[in-house]
């Protein structure tokens, strides 16, 4: 039937299969993380504007990753639990719909990438230009490297599912728990090699872009830490960029497991595992490592946790 449906407006999802025994489990898990990810990143969001000290560039930038998160997993996580009570065959999703979440979890996935670099940008000019920091790093360039981060990957998604919705539809199977560009463009019975060109085009270079920067970044970093004698300066430094650096690695190796294991069709199941949790693991850890790292957060969660001394009155 699925071979000839011709632009269809209705799509099944193949969604995330789990046995019947395990199926309430994994719908536990799943739900607790996406309300501990909802409440986690708005706590640091309003934590930021609420604290006059916490008002800095390197807040402001971090802000952009709790954002990033609620975004992609609200587009995501509340589908994928109704789907998962849902047998099979009632997994439907209007097209447009589809591609609504197919460009959201695009835009998860790049904008962390282009945020990570501009904040890796902020670290550099922290630690190898601090005198300069306060002239370099204003409101006013704040908000450029923002917008700089978004719109780049703004235009990237948007070329990559423009492509894929000009394709005629003959089939209406999505092969995955959620939708994406590579489920969109599969449904054709056109030529995809502009797609897979685009696509891979893509990928080599946000990843090329992001991890060069990065290494750049933090060469030259290292460089001045070992040159210098001043111990606050090195401290300093290896507080941030350690914190940086670990929800860097965390974000590229979910995203390089999601690509390594499309080349395995044979590992169908652990590939869309991968691509869950690559909504999830990062918004799950970005504001713990952040809070625990940072110690105006600390300070702030201390003194708003901290009861309150009644002082009796006379």
């Amino acid at each position: 039937m699925d071979n000839y449906t011709y632009n269809s407006l209705k799509l099944q999802l193949e969604g995330f299969n789990v046995s019947e025994e395990s199926v309430f489990s994994v719908y536990l898990f799943f739900l607790f993380c996406y309300i501990f990810i909802i409440v986690a990143n708005v706590g640091i969001v309003v934590l930021v504007f609420l604290d006059k000290n916490l008002h800095q560039p390197m807040y402001l930038l971090f802000c952009n990753l709790p954002f990033n998160d609620i975004l992609g997993n609200s587009i995501l996580m509340p589908r994928l639990l109704m789907d998962m009570l849902r047998p099979p065959s009632e997994r439907i999703i209007s097209y447009y719909e589809c591609v609504i979440q197919a460009f959201t979890s695009h835009m998860f996935g790049t904008a962390s990438m282009t945020v990570l670099m501009i904040m890796a940008f902020d670290r550099y000019v922290a630690i190898c230009n601090p005198l300069r920091y306060a002239a370099i790093m204003t409101n006013k360039m704040v908000i450029k490297l923002t917008v700089s981060a978004w719109g780049v990957a703004l235009v990237l998604v948007g070329i990559l599912l423009g492509l894929t919705i000009r394709l005629n539809r003959c089939r209406t199977m999505i092969e995955s728990p959620y939708c994406d560009n590579a489920g969109l463009f599969k449904l054709s019975c056109e030529s995809v090699f502009i797609n897979n060109v685009y696509g891979l085009t893509f990928t080599v270079v946000l990843f090329t872009a992001s991890i060069g920067s990065t290494i750049i970044t933090y060469t030259k970093i290292t460089v001045v830490c070992l040159t210098s004698n001043n111990k606050s300066l090195n401290s300093k430094a290896l507080k941030t960029c350690s914190t940086h650096l670990v929800v860097y690695i965390i974000m590229i190796f979910s995203g390089m497991s999601i690509i390594a294991l499309h080349r395995f069709p044979q590992y169908t199941d652990h590939r869309k595992l991968c691509s869950i949790l690559f909504h999830i693991v990062p918004g799950s850890l970005n504001p713990i490592i952040y809070g625990v790292q940072s110690k105006e957060v600390r300070r702030f969660l201390t003194k708003w946790l901290q009861p309150k001394k009644i002082v009796p009155s006379f």
